[in-house]
């Protein structure tokens, strides 16, 4: 093929890959600057099926796409460049893959002879990201190379995707065409035509070229299993659910068996009033935890708990039978109990003809003390002095049901899983509890915010809000309500609760105290900005908000021991009462 066919031939790859992840299901696709992608760039720019998203910085376009991809339950496609421009990826692609979010990294790469021989901006991309990621290392652009050999290795890739997949797509120069085409409709030089024509069959359809099968779940228990399975004191434990797994049905399951139901901050239901929501604090509480040290039976739904008490009490029972269903295979749990796993969808569970357990109703004084809990919060933090607890309780009651709320690492997500009120209607929660990491907070915000527009709040701490400053970027683009709560405690106050053995090594090497406000910061993206130091002044401005079509800032000041105290304060009247 004549060299000045190449970019041609280029331009035409990246769109059979970006027409094939269309039809495979993607919807939005993420890019960043960058020479050498070009190919794919240009695809994706007359790309009408996917939604485009761009952003300066490849670490803050990752954690963006993993928002989408959590909001829309689909793979989200990333363009970067070659270089460190990939391995700036790295923190999403470890946090998709341990939470099982399909993100699909496109990187553009230079060919093999300009590998290791000192050429610029060239590493070694395949294998990158270990085994963080699926890989598909596809070979230069070449006619030799038919279509459906393209197409038939993305499909393979792509189909039953449960977590990230990196692309390597080498390309030689020249990588700019003489005109912008449209190659899969545009007319293109003879070779390239014959090329594209042996494709027409796909060309002419609107299914990808392979179309796998969803993957089967194992067999569910038989009715006999189920009977003798219920036979005893149970817990049902909510862990990690998305919304759009329907947790509520656990709700009704529960009422059906007459077990209780534990919940984890990211179950969706923490907050619903049928629901042992605080079950972090009632693990403390003597009479509770006596009361809880009498089942010999659990049925876990999904995994990754926040609450260490929690954690510890699977650890710690004697327990007669455990099941765990996971949508897919994996090995969630810390404690390595054995037990029963099911590889099933939490609907399928929930729907079987279930019998009432022999031991309905056994732990129904849990009720009492978890609504006594919900009265000790209300005075000890809803009428206290102001802090980060009060303002987490304020956001999670308020205009419930209504906004999409995402709770940062690592001391907000733990007040949301301690103190969260009750409320009927709960606003739809995320996390990023995979690796929990506290860089591409604001990102991942961002991109939960920007699938469908929903009002949003993320409560995100004041390090964790300098690590992302720059993520502000994509906040701007927000046109609809985003609102930004900065708890700014001066600095890592998750380690005034941690047993760090000498308080001036604490505040020197773990605190990291800066001084810093976020105001100047908030006007250099040109976003509202209001700082709050009680709790009328907050509820002003949060309502305010939620009311603005984009995104704002408001800055929580509050002193740096506030939240580790009144921790320790409530957790001693809660092992007292």
């Amino acid at each position: 093929m004549h060299n000045n066919y190449h970019a041609e031939l280029n331009l035409l790859w990246g769109a059979i890959i970006l027409e094939e992840l269309a039809r495979l299901g993607v919807q939005h696709v993420c890019m960043a600057p960058g020479s050498r992608s070009t190919p794919l760039t240009l695809a994706a720019s007359q790309q009408q099926k996917l939604k485009q998203h761009l952003h300066f910085d490849e670490r803050g376009l990752a954690f963006y796409a993993l928002g989408l991809a959590k909001a829309s339950r689909a793979p989200v496609a990333i363009i970067t460049t070659s270089g460190t421009a990939v391995a700036n990826l790295y923190p999403a692609i470890v946090e998709a893959w341990l939470t099982q979010v399909p993100l699909i990294v496109l990187s553009g790469d230079r060919p093999p002879e300009l590998i290791g021989c000192g050429a610029n901006q060239a590493i070694v991309q395949p294998a990158i990201f270990a085994n963080y990621a699926k890989r598909v290392d596809l070979p230069t652009p070449d006619l030799h190379i038919p279509a459906k050999v393209l197409l038939s290795s993305i499909d393979e890739a792509v189909a039953n995707l449960s977590g990230p997949l990196h692309i390597n797509c080498m390309y030689r120069e020249p990588l700019y065409p003489q005109q912008l085409l449209k190659p899969l409709h545009d007319p293109l030089p003879l070779a390239l035509q014959l090329y594209r024509d042996a494709a027409q069959s796909w060309l002419s359809d609107a299914r990808p070229y392979i179309q796998f099968a969803k993957a089967q779940f194992a067999q569910l228990p038989t009715k006999d299993a189920l009977s003798r399975f219920v036979h005893g004191k149970g817990v049902i434990i909510a862990g990690t659910l998305d919304a759009d797994e329907q947790p509520e049905q656990l709700v009704a399951l529960a009422n059906k068996l007459g077990w209780p139901l534990l919940t984890d901050a990211q179950s969706q239901l923490r907050q619903h009033p049928a629901a042992i929501g605080n079950i972090d604090q009632l693990l403390q509480q003597p009479h509770a935890k006596s009361l809880l040290q009498q089942a010999d039976r659990v049925l876990l739904f999904g995994g990754r708990l926040l609450s260490k008490r929690l954690i510890n009490y699977l650890a710690e029972q004697s327990w007669h039978s455990y099941w765990q269903v996971l949508p897919q295979q994996q090995r969630l749990d810390p404690s390595h109990n054995a037990k029963q796993v099911i590889m099933a969808e939490l609907s399928q569970i929930s729907e079987l003809d279930w019998p009432r357990s022999s031991s309905a109703h056994w732990a129904l004084p849990l009720v009492t003390q978890n609504e006594a809990l919900e009265q000790l919060f209300s005075q000890q933090i809803d009428h206290s002095s102001f802090g980060e607890a009060q303002v987490v309780r304020q956001i999670a009651r308020t205009r419930p049901g209504s906004q999409q709320l995402f709770i940062g690492n690592s001391l907000p997500v733990r007040l949301y899983d301690m103190f969260a009120p009750i409320s009927s209607t709960p606003a739809t929660t995320y996390t990023n509890r995979g690796a929990s990491g506290i860089d591409g907070l604001i990102a991942t915000s961002c991109g939960i915010a920007a699938h469908q527009g929903k009002p949003t709040t993320l409560v995100i701490g004041d390090v964790s809000a300098l690590h992302d400053l720059n993520s502000l970027a994509l906040a701007r683009q927000a046109n609809s309500p985003l609102v930004i709560v900065i708890l700014n405690n001066d600095g890592g106050s998750i380690f005034n609760i941690l047993p760090v053995p000498d308080d001036q090594v604490r505040q020197r090497y773990y605190r990291l105290g800066h001084g810093l406000e976020f105001g100047y910061g908030s006007a250099m993206f040109g976003l509202p900005y209001n700082q709050v130091d009680d709790l009328t002044g907050f509820v002003e401005a949060y309502e305010d908000a939620l009311d603005y079509a984009g995104a704002s800032v408001i800055e929580v000041k509050v002193a740096a021991n506030q939240a580790s105290d009144q921790i320790a304060a409530i957790g001693q009247w809660v092992r007292q009462s």
